[in-house]
């Protein structure tokens, strides 16, 4: 079968996207501070001015990889014009994060090892490594589970560990938090984009089916088996950025146009609105998509949009210049008029409003530090405030508490407006809502 080229805006894009890490090796490691960070400092760690829910929760944090084979996929990357498309056993590989019990004078630190994304006609590119807040195969807490169940899809290329900022943190406050590797999309691994468009909806849905399904996995080999009991696949939220975005706003109901077929080769029909069968999953209660691709590429349009119905939160710099934070992001937020959704906007920030914060390697020059980082915003101030906000709405939409003194507040906050942030701290931030059946003003509709 024939696979059209994808637009060079396109992959112009997503050849200088996100750089984010990904898990190679782990073992807790006490004795080590963190590399190529401030003294002491590990990824997600409170600043000062780190508003009120951006600090961790109560619980011990666990951290295990599970390496699972989704069978008979198709390997669209051996896909051509003129053969059958064969199949394979597809990699799905998870970090999973969750309430753990941490004995006594043990520390949580873990360590993950990276390397930074390759580029075209280069060596190799450097390997580093990372420190995290997480024992390394604790086991479980389950004194107050089963716990919700939070799926992360990651950017292209991107890793299974490129927000462990976010994913360590929620897990601390009583998620079980399963972070995928997408083959062909990783640092690693990056392969053809037509990959990472076809598979994304079913390596998310391949997880939820796997630990939802934990409960029954009671021999001691399954990979899975510590999940028995922990875990609530019920009330899962998913988290996606970038092309993660792409997929989990598909399998939370947002139906494609045609227009993505040109892009697989037309493998994607059943992942159409309007298909046949196709609904949003059932099980999905929430979903936070930071900067999500697709709208500006057309592969949305307000008829796909409106099967969300589930509360959304959306995140996203207003110089998005990947996803297109105007013709893009914004739009989405916009056209979803069927769910109670939410916008978090950091001014004068690109795409990069997700990842960790960018190592500081010798020789790094700017264009693999803009990979990470963001050039008018501390990265580390970014990762606290997405805690903030991430956990005020999953508080609200999973857990059922009131946090509107969190959610309910002006569009953009004054000196001291803003419950949560000490006074003049929110400078630079503005928060949308919509609820069910509102559209923004014309005058605001896909504009600043």
């Amino acid at each position: 079968m024939f696979l059209n080229r994808i637009s060079s805006k396109c992959a112009i894009g997503f050849c200088c996207l996100l750089l984010s890490p990904i898990l190679v090796a782990g073992s807790s490691r006490a004795d080590q501070k963190p590399p190529s960070t401030p003294e002491g400092f590990v990824y997600g760690d409170p600043l000062a001015d780190a508003p009120s829910l951006a600090p961790r929760g109560p619980f011990g944090v666990g951290v295990r990889t599970v390496a699972l084979f989704n069978p008979n996929q198709i390997d669209i990357v051996h896909s051509t014009a003129s053969s059958t498309a064969p199949r394979y056993n597809r990699p799905v590989t998870l970090e999973i994060w969750y309430p753990a019990q941490i004995p006594a004078g043990k520390a949580q630190l873990t360590t993950y090892t990276d390397c930074l994304s390759p580029r075209v006609g280069q060596p190799p590119p450097p390997v580093y490594s990372f420190e995290g807040r997480a024992l390394r195969d604790a086991l479980p807490d389950t004194s107050k589970g089963p716990y919700p169940l939070i799926v992360v899809s990651h950017g292209y290329p991107g890793s299974r560990v490129m927000m462990s900022y976010l994913t360590e943190n929620l897990a601390s406050k009583g998620y079980v938090v399963a972070a995928i590797d997408h083959a062909d999309s990783t640092h690693f691994n990056k392969g053809p984009f037509p990959s990472t468009l076809l598979n994304r909806w079913s390596d998310i849905t391949f997880t939820l089916d796997q630990i939802q399904n934990a409960g029954e996995r009671t021999a001691k080999s399954s990979p899975l088996a510590f999940l028995s009991g922990l875990t609530d696949a019920s009330r899962t939220t998913l988290i996606g950025y970038s092309m993660g975005g792409f997929g989990v706003l598909n399998v939370a109901g947002a139906g494609y146009t045609p227009k993505v077929q040109s892009f697989v080769g037309g493998l994607l029909s059943s992942r159409l609105e309007g298909a046949p069968g196709f609904a949003p999953d059932p099980r999905v209660k929430a979903v936070v998509a930071f900067a999500p691709w697709g709208e500006a590429e057309g592969v949305w349009d307000s008829d796909g949009l409106a099967g969300l119905k589930v509360p959304i939160l959306f995140v996203d710099g207003d110089h998005d210049d990947v996803a297109s934070y105007t013709s893009g992001v914004r739009v989405i937020f916009n056209s979803a008029v069927n769910s109670d959704r939410y916008l978090l906007v950091y001014e004068n920030a690109r795409h990069n409003i997700a990842p960790n914060p960018p190592p500081q390697l010798p020789g790094m020059d700017a264009q693999a530090f803009l990979g990470y980082g963001e050039p008018a915003w501390d990265s580390r101030r970014i990762n606290n405030v997405n805690q903030h906000f991430v956990t005020a709405f999953l508080d609200k939409y999973i857990q059922g508490e009131d946090e509107s003194a969190y959610l309910n507040l002006p569009s953009k906050p004054g000196e001291d407006d803003w419950n949560g942030f000490a006074p003049r701290t929110a400078v630079g931030l503005e928060l949308w809502h919509l609820a069910p059946g509102q559209s923004l003003p014309p005058t605001e509709n896909g504009t600043k």
